[in-house]
Order: structure tokens, then C-alpha cells, then sequence
């Protein structure tokens, strides 16, 4: 049966466009559509849905209105929204995805681009994720935030009684769909003196990944910082891959770790792509890799950690199937054989510095 959906836009033309790519797939039927958000609510009320499609700039109310009415409401939804790339568009996309949305696309200025194959497969692609994952009712998200709340103090007695692991270290974090909120359940948590320097690879479009650095860092004790060309990894920063281009670590002869951002093909259908990230530690100086695989689509991160494993020490530490939006890079690293630790969300930074140690 095909999953329902709802499309919210006050662009009638819009409108029509994003049912008319709908509709052209079996998998979906369009089954209401909104022309704002108070008409969304008034449905949402009333029905159910297998995903919403929704816009942002909307008269009466408009998409983060209605996220927050969602929630205030407790009316559960799986919402992908429909963004633009400019830096403001950013940080509204990354504003939704806290309320409650799950993923996004970006949705071109014109009705005509919109028509295009490579928007037609990447809002396809999108809404399927959208479609068939979790859906987190407010219950269990008032538990994960209480719960972050327990791990909080559980960090300030590790720092207070310092954790020791020798050697040099790195942590290198794969997430996909999900992760942009997951992550403000790991990184926020870290200390600053983690003893060891953070790469993290989301999955996400060119325009997107500056902004979510950006917020991380106002949350976080480390630094966190968009990866540049050529910067050297230090202690105490979080490097996020840039959106569009692959992250990998250049070990120098003298035992120098620099990042190289490259424009190799997509991988896993991504663009950046945890693999690459991965290979590239295998042979770097670092004494030991302490992996992190959350939330996110496909298998992205199983095949580079096979390799790190097979050449270096690794830790490799997956998100557990309760606390992931989408359950298939941590699925597939688990059944690989890849994981030493299956753990939920809220205890992944704990085992980041039970892993790592902090700098005494």
C-alpha cells in the first residue's frame, strides 16, 4: 500500500509540482494537501500520515509554527522540509530539525528546476527515509532529554576524577538522517580537555554544514569548526565535513595530521562519505581510532571501518535501534560484526571518554 502523504506549500504551482513528483511514485500517494500551516494542523489533527512534506515561508503560519504546535500539541508527524541553501535558510532547516523534522531537501527557487531529474531523485530519495522511520512520539523524547540530564552529571564526576588511555587517539563520528539533533546529545557533552581531536561526517548538502558547526559550538566546552583545507587536528576541536566535499586525514612524514577536502565521486550515494573519511586513519600515526555510527540511512561508514579495523586499533561504538531515527548505518555496522559497543544515544559521550581519556 502506498504511504500517504502530505504536501504543505502556499505556492499553489509548488504545490502541484511536489504532488505531480509524488504521485509519479508507487511507493507514495498524495493524500492531503495545505496551503499553510494552520491548514496542516487542522489535518495533523484529524489524520494520520506516513510524512509531510513542508514548507517553510508560509502566510498565518508558517513551518517552524507549525513544528512548534506539533509539539506543543504532542500530535506526532514525520516532517521532511523543503529548505533553501542561503546561510538564514540554514539555520531555519537547522531550527526545524530541532522541533521535530527530520530531514530536508532543498527546494529550488524555481517551479521549472523543481521539475529537473536531480531534484526528482533527491526529493524521492528523501521522502523514503522520511516515510519509513521511527517515529519518535513526545514521551520518549521528554526521556531522552531527561536522560541527557543524568549523563550531564555523569561527565562532571569523569572530569573531576580524570579518565587516563595512552597512547594518541582520534574519534571519528558517522550520522546520516537523525543527526543533526543526535548530535547535540554527544558533542555538547564532550569536555574540553578530550584527549583527542573529533572528526564528525553528517550528511549534508553544500550551504548546511557551516551552521550546524556553528550551532554545535555555542553548545559545546570544544571548539567546533566547519573543516578547512590543510588545517592541522588538535586536541579539544571537532572538525565537521564540509557538505560536498569528502573529509580524509593526510598523515605528513613527520607524524603531522592535516584534513583534505576532496571532490572524489559520491559514495554511498553522498557526498561527504564517512568511508573515505575512515581509509584515510588507516594509515595515520594515531596509536588507536574510537569509532562513533548513529543514526542515519544505508550503510555508509561499514565498509571504511572493516578496513580500519583489519589495519589499526579501533574502538567501534553504534547507536542502538530505540534512540536511532533511522536504523540503518548503526544496522549495518552491528551486523557486520564491526561493533564492540551497541549503546542509545545518551550514552555515546560517555563512552567517547571512557575510551578516549581527558588531558590531566
Amino acid at each position: 500500500m502506498p504511504k500517504k502523504i502530505l504536501v504543505v506549500d502556499d505556492s499553489a504551482l509548488m504545490r502541484r509540482v511536489l504532488c505531480d513528483i509524488i504521485d509519479t511514485d508507487i511507493r507514495f500517494q498524495v493524500a492531503d494537501r495545505a496551503k499553510d500551516g494552520l491548514e496542516a494542523f487542522d489535518l495533523l489533527s484529524r489524520n494520520s500520515y506516513d510524512a509531510v512534506v513542508l514548507d517553510v515561508n508560509m502566510p498565518r503560519m508558517n513551518g517552524l509554527q507549525l513544528l512548534q504546535e506539533l509539539r506543543k500539541y504532542k500530535i506526532p508527524a514525520r516532517v521532511m522540509m523543503a529548505s533553501t541553501d542561503t546561510k538564514e535558510g540554514a539555520r531555519t532547516t537547522l531550527d526545524a530539525l530541532e522541533l521535530g523534522a527530520l530531514d530536508f531537501v532543498h527546494k529550488p527557487d524555481s517551479a521549472v528546476d523543481c521539475r529537473g531529474e536531480n531534484f526528482r531523485r533527491e526529493f524521492l530519495r528523501t521522502l523514503n527515509v522520511v516515510a519509513n522511520s521511527k517515529l519518535l512520539v513526545f514521551a520518549e523524547e521528554a526521556k531522552l532529554t531527561e536522560e541527557k540530564g543524568t549523563v550531564k552529571e555523569m561527565m562532571k564526576i569523569i572530569n573531576h576524577h580524570p579518565v587516563s588511555v595512552s597512547g594518541s587517539k582520534v574519534v571519528a563520528i558517522a550520522s546520516s538522517t537523525g543527526g543533526p539533533k543526535s548530535l547535540q546529545s554527544v558533542i555538547p557533552l564532550l569536555p574540553a580537555n578530550l584527549d583527542a581531536p573529533v572528526l564528525v561526517v553528517q550528511h549534508m548538502p553544500v550551504g548546511f554544514t557551516a551552521s550546524l558547526a556553528e550551532r554545535l559550538d555555542n553548545l559545546s566546552q570544544l571548539h567546533v569548526k566547519e573543516a578547512a583545507e590543510g588545517e592541522e587536528l588538535k586536541k579539544g576541536w571537532v572538525y565537521i565535513a564540509m557538505g560536498g566535499k569528502h573529509l580524509n586525514v593526510v598523515t605528513s612524514p613527520a607524524g603531522r595530521h592535516t584534513l583534505h577536502l576532496s571532490e572524489e565521486p559520491y559514495r554511498e550515494g553522498v557526498r561527504p562519505c564517512a568511508n573515505y573519511m575512515y581509509e584515510s586513519l588507516q594509515t595515520s600515526r594515531f596509536d588507536s581510532v574510537v569509532c562513533a555510527v548513529m543514526t542515519g540511512m544505508g550503510a555508509d561508514g561499514t565498509e571504511g571501518i572493516g578496513k580500519l579495523k583489519a589495519s589499526k586499533k579501533s574502538y567501534v561504538i553504534a547507536q542502538d535501534q530505540n534512540t536511532s531515527v533511522v536504523f540503518g548505518m548503526p544496522k549495518s555496522i552491528i551486523a557486520a560484526g564491526l561493533a564492540d559497543q551497541v549503546v542509545p544515544l545518551d550514552q555515546i559521550a560517555q563512552e567517547i571518554i571512557l575510551h578516549v581519556g581527558v588531558v590531566k
